[in-house]
C-alpha cells in the first residue's frame, strides 16, 4: 500500500471526505505555524533588542494569544474526525469484505490465497485485522497531509527571509524520507509476519476451543498448550521484533532532524552576530526551522503504529478483488411441490486433477427422503452445494421444476431459494446464548405474542426435543433450556451439539430439509428416534436430502442417488455419461432420468 493509496479513497467512501478536510485542517496548520512564528519573533525582538515594553507589543501578544487557541482547536477537530473516519473506513471495508467472501462462497474459503491466506484468515481479518487501520488514519494520515502543507509552507518563508538558510534545508531535508523508506520497509515485512502470526495463533486457539470436550474426553487437553505456548511466544517476538525496528527508526529520524536544525541554527547564530541579519528575522527563522521537519519526522514515527493497518488493508483488497461468480435474479419457484432435477452436472475439485461429482443425472422428487451416497471425495457436499447455488458447476445443469415452470439454479436469486432450505451441516453455526434462545432463532419469524402462538411454540419446540433426543440432554442440565453455551455449542459434546442442531433444523417450517449425516455421532436408541422423525416430516409433506453413510439412514430413503468422481483427462471438463452416476429407488427397480 502507497502511503495515501487510490485504493482506499476508491473502496471505502468514508475515507475520501476525511482526506478532504485533514488536508483542510493541514493547510489551516500550516497557516497557523507561520504565524505563529511570525508574532512570537515581533514580540520578543522589538524588547531585546530595542527596550521595548510589554504594553508596546500587546498587539502581537494577543494575535498569538488567539493563534495558539486556533492551533490547539485545529488539532483537537483533527483528531476528533480523525477518529470517527478510522471507525466509518473500518465498518465499510468490514461489510466489503463479509459480502464478498459471501458472494464468493465456502468452495473459496476453504481454498489459499495468491497470499497462502484462506477463509479463517478471512474471519480474524474482518474482526481484529481491520482494526489496525486506526493508527493509520489518527495518527499516520494527518501527519502524511501536514507533511505535503506545512513543509512546503515553512520553506517559501524561510526561502523568503534568508536564502542560505533555505538551501541548508532544502540540502539536509530529502534525508528523512530516504531512511523513512529504507526503515519503513523492514517494518512493514515485520508487520505483515505479526499479522500471519496473528491469523496463525488465532486459528489454532479457535481449533483448540471447539475441541476441547473432545480433546477432555480422551484425556489429552494437556497436550495442546505447549503448541499454543509457541504460537504466543512467536506472537510476542514478532510484535517486539516490530516495536524494535520503530524504536530505531524513531532514533534515526530524530537524530538526523536535530542535525539539520542544527546547522540551520548554526548558520544563522554567526550571520546574526556579524550582522548580516537581523534578531527578528532570526528568530522567524529558528521557529520555523523545526516546523519544517517535524511533520516529516513525524510521518517517519507514525509509520510503524500505520504498518499494521496497512497490511490489513493489503489483504482486504486482495479479498475485494477476487471476482464472484454471477448472480442470479429470478425469483425460486415456491418449494412445496417442486423437484431439482441435476443433468450431467459435473464440478472440478480445486487442486485436484478430478470431477466430483461427475457426470451426475439424478431426480429429488418432493414428499420424499432422497439419501445422496457415495465414497469420499466423490463430491456428495458437493452436490448439495451446487443445488443450493453455492457452487458454479463445471458442466451439466440443475433446474428447480415446479408444475408452472423450470428454471436453472444458476438463474434464480439465491435468497428466494434459501428462505425455502433448512440446511444442517456437519458444523453448523450456533450462537453464544441460552439453549432456548439458539433453539428458536430461526422457528419464529415474527413477533406474535398470542397464547395460541405461545402454546403452539412450545409443544413444537417439545415434539422437536423429543424426536431428535435433545430432551435427554435437557433433563441432564441443571439449568435446563435456560443454560447457557457458548459460540459454536461451546459447553456440550460433539453428539449433544448434534441433537441440539437437529432439533433445531426440526423446530424449522421450510419445505425442504437436507441433512449432512444427521446420525453421526448418535448412539443407536437415538438414531432410531431420528429416522422416525424423519418419516414424521415426510409424511407432513417436506422435501428431504440427506448425506448418508449408515445402511440404517439409506434403507430409509425413498430414492437413493449414489454420486461418483471422475479424473479430468484433458484441459476441457468433458461430459460425462448418464452411467457414471445413478439415481434410483431403494429397491433399484427404477432409474430416474
Amino acid at each position: 500500500m502507497k502511503p495515501l493509496d487510490p485504493k482506499l479513497l476508491k473502496l471505502a467512501a468514508p475515507a475520501r471526505w476525511y482526506v478532504i478536510l485533514t488536508a483542510a485542517f493541514g493547510a489551516a496548520s500550516a497557516a497557523l505555524v507561520i504565524a505563529q512564528a511570525l508574532l512570537i519573533a515581533a514580540a520578543i525582538a522589538p524588547v531585546i533588542s530595542q527596550g521595548r515594553s510589554l504594553s508596546d507589543v500587546a498587539t502581537p501578544l494577543y494575535l498569538l494569544a488567539g493563534v495558539v487557541v486556533a492551533r490547539a482547536l485545529v488539532t483537537g477537530l483533527s483528531e476528533r474526525y480523525a477518529h470517527r473516519a478510522s471507525i466509518a473506513v473500518i465498518i465499510d471495508l468490514r461489510r466489503q469484505v463479509l459480502s464478498r467472501a459471501i458472494a464468493l462462497g465456502p468452495r473459496w474459503l476453504s481454498l489459499p490465497t495468491p497470499s497462502g491466506s484462506n477463509g479463517l484468515d478471512v474471519v480474524n481479518l474482518a474482526t481484529r485485522g481491520l482494526d489496525d487501520l486506526r493508527p493509520y488514519f489518527v495518527r499516520y494520515l494527518p501527519q502524511l497531509l501536514l507533511s505535503a502543507t506545512v513543509t512546503p509552507a515553512a520553506i517559501a518563508v524561510v526561502f523568503g527571509i534568508d536564502w542560505i538558510s533555505g538551501l541548508i534545508i532544502v540540502g539536509t531535508i530529502p534525508l528523512i524520507p530516504i531512511f523513512m523508506i529504507l526503515v519503513g520497509y523492514l517494518t512493514q515485512k515485520t508487520s505483515e509476519k505479526r499479522l500471519a502470526t496473528m491469523s496463525r495463533l488465532g486459528s489454532q486457539v479457535l481449533d483448540l476451543i471447539a475441541g476441547l470436550p473432545t480433546l477432555r474426553a480422551f484425556g489429552r487437553e494437556i497436550g495442546p498448550i505447549k503448541r499454543v505456548k509457541q504460537l504466543g511466544e512467536a506472537y510476542a517476538r514478532s510484535t517486539m521484533r516490530t516495536l524494535q525496528v520503530a524504536f530505531l527508526s524513531g532514533m534515526v529520524l530524530e537524530l538526523l532532524t536535530t542535525l539539520s536544525v542544527a546547522l540551520v541554527a548554526v548558520s544563522v547564530g554567526l550571520r546574526l552576530v556579524y550582522g548580516y541579519i537581523g534578531l527578528e528575522m532570526a528568530l522567524v527563522i529558528i521557529m520555523l526551522a523545526p516546523e519544517v521537519y517535524l511533520p516529516l519526522r513525524n510521518v517517519g514515527t507514525q509509520f510503524h503504529a500505520s504498518t499494521n493497518g496497512i497490511a490489513a488493508f493489503n489483504a482486504a483488497v486482495e479479498v475485494l478483488e477476487q471476482t464472484p461468480r454471477p448472480i442470479g435474479t429470478r425469483r425460486c419457484p415456491a418449494l412445496d411441490n417442486a423437484s431439482f432435477t441435476f443433468r450431467d452436472a459435473s464440478v472440478a475439485a480445486p487442486g485436484r486433477e478430478l470431477l466430483a461429482p461427475a457426470g451426475l443425472n439424478a431426480r429429488i422428487e418432493p414428499h420424499h427422503i432422497t439419501a445422496i451416497t457415495g465414497a469420499s471425495g466423490a463430491g456428495k457436499t458437493t452436490s448439495v452445494l451446487a443445488l443450493l447455488g453455492l457452487v458454479a458447476l463445471d458442466g451439466g445443469s440443475i433446474t428447480v421444476e415446479s408444475a408452472d415452470e423450470s428454471v436453472p439454479v444458476d438463474q434464480i436469486e439465491p435468497q428466494s431459494l434459501w428462505s425455502q432450505v433448512t440446511w444442517l451441516t456437519q458444523r453448523a453455526p450456533l450462537p453464544p446464548g441460552p439453549l432456548h434462545a439458539a433453539l428458536l432463532a430461526d422457528a419464529q419469524p415474527g413477533h406474535a405474542t398470542t397464547t395460541a402462538h405461545v402454546e403452539s411454540t412450545t409443544s413444537a419446540l417439545h415434539r422437536a426435543l423429543e424426536m431428535s433426543g435433545f430432551d435427554e440432554v435437557v433433563a441432564e442440565l441443571p439449568e435446563g433450556l435456560d443454560t447457557v453455551i457458548g459460540s459454536g455449542g461451546l459447553g456440550l459434546s460433539v453428539g449433544q451439539r448434534q441433537r441440539l442442531v437437529l432439533a433445531k433444523a426440526l423446530l424449522s417450517s421450510a419445505p425442504v430439509l437436507i441433512l449432512d449425516e444427521p446420525t453421526a455421532h448418535l448412539d443407536a436408541a437415538t438414531q432410531d428416534r431420528v429416522l422416525t422423525a424423519l418419516d414424521s416430516l415426510r409424511a407432513q409433506g417436506r422435501t428431504i436430502i440427506v448425506i448418508a453413510h449408515r445402511e440404517a439412514l439409506i434403507a430409509r430413503a425413498d430414492h437413493v442417488i449414489e454420486v461418483s468422481a471422475q479424473h479430468i483427462v484433458s484441459a476441457d471438463v468433458p461430459k460425462a455419461t448418464p452411467s457414471e452416476s445413478t439415481a434410483g429407488r431403494k429397491e433399484g427397480s427404477h432409474v430416474d432420468s
